[in-house]
């Protein structure tokens, strides 16, 4: 009879082990893509097949086809006006080859026809709607609208970008016809691998101008007065009134200056809180025109500058010692189950003619040596490997 007992013991621990093991095969990674501010305005929609009217009110050029000719002037002619996809360039090879569950972007675009320019800005970013298809090129599935760029054409111009991201099937979120409507988080779904919920945020200290915020009575973007524990508590409460088991929260937010490596600690703090009190598994950070430095905190990624990945500012002079040009494509898999982090690929790019090209090595090396100088005090280091990609690394 012992002997039984112990042989159905081991046959149990050999089921349960099995159970396990099947249970384990049938959890698939969400893969997420993230990248930094895409810009397709001004110089990049001059070169589109539906160029917006070229006038600009800005301080120093007054016409936009005149970042279509530094650009050329610096790097050599493009051929435009160019296919919708161009753009994009190997960044469409990359996303087909990891295929990820969800695109998500940070358009720094008014996509409009509208002349009504925001006159105490002096940056006159837009997209002639026409030329949406840009975005559908790249299956972009969302959209982030909480930044300083998106009504500098505008109250008229940010309702424009909204029924024009509603009817090419693009998902938005961080701006509404009203304060409500702005701050509602947005659930993406990932068939067979579960939800992805993003609230879409952005910080004065990103050069959102005040007037921009939306009220109960006005349509605008989701500013936040500050990033106090009251903060975190309110997005909390937006979260939960969405979230279900096993959702994958990103909070998408616009904060901090154009320039620098230096993190400050309101942000770090912020980021935890959010991550220990509302739940939320990605902090998406994005408005600095480099990368910064990354960090995993109790395994979840905290991004806090993605850098640009698309923008006409090629023949620009001026903060070259950034290397602007260069930036990354984020691919973070993560466990359905927690919402950890279970890896971060990287691939470097750079902006050149009006298209995301892939980095050559030697900015590669460039990109890793900066990551791992900014990495080094947040616990975190980059691997390059043999393919020019680069992994994540964290204590």
């Amino acid at each position: 009879m012992e002997r039984k007992f112990i042989l159905y013991g081991f046959v149990g621990i050999f089921l349960l082990a099995f159970v396990g093991e099947k249970q384990k095969e049938k959890i698939r990674p969400v893969t997420l893509f993230l990248c930094g501010d895409v810009m397709l305005g001004r110089g990049i929609d001059q070169a589109l097949p539906y160029p917006s009217d070229p006038v600009l009110y800005e301080t120093y050029v007054k016409n936009a086809k005149g970042y279509l000719n530094l650009a050329e002037k610096r790097n050599g002619i493009i051929p435009h006006p160019v296919s919708f996809s161009y753009v994009w360039g190997d960044a469409l090879e990359e996303l087909e080859r990891v295929m990820p569950d969800v695109r998500l972007i940070n358009l720094e675009t008014s996509i409009t026809t509208s002349e009504e320019y925001w006159k105490r800005k002096g940056i006159n970013y837009r997209m002639n709607p026409k030329n949406i298809d840009c975005l559908v090129e790249a299956k972009i599935d969302y959209c982030s609208l909480a930044n300083n760029h998106v009504m500098d054409w505008g109250f008229t111009g940010l309702d424009e970008t909204m029924q024009s991201l509603k009817k090419a099937k693009i998902r938005f979120g961080g701006a509404g016809s009203d304060r409500k409507a702005a701050e509602d988080p947005v659930v993406l779904e990932t068939p067979g691998k579960g939800r992805i919920i993003v609230y879409s945020c952005c910080y004065g200290s990103s050069g959102v101008p005040f007037d921009w915020g939306a009220r109960d009575d006005q349509h605008g973007v989701n500013l936040l007065n500050n990033l106090s524990e009251r903060t975190v508590l309110h997005i909390k409460e937006k979260i939960e009134k969405v979230k279900q088991e096993g959702d994958i929260v990103v909070v998408s937010i616009h904060w901090g200056g154009n320039w620098g490596y230096q993190i400050p600690a309101a942000h770090g703090g912020f980021a935890y809180k959010l991550i220990d009190e509302a739940g939320v598994d990605v902090i998406h950070g994005h408005s600095s025109h480099h990368v910064l430095g990354i960090e995993v905190y109790r395994n979840k990624p905290i991004i806090y500058g993605c850098g640009d990945f698309l923008n006409d500012y090629e023949g620009i002079s001026g903060n070259e010692k950034y290397r602007d040009d260069l930036g990354l494509m984020y691919f973070l898999s993560m466990d359905p189950v927690n919402g950890k982090l279970l890896s971060l690929q990287m691939v470097p790019t750079q902006i050149k003619r009006f298209k995301v090209n892939r980095a050559s090595y030697a900015d590669a090396k460039w990109l890793q040596k900066v990551l791992n100088r900014e990495g080094k005090a947040l616990g975190t280091s980059v691997r390059l490997d043999k393919e020019n990609r680069m992994w994540l690394e964290w204590d």
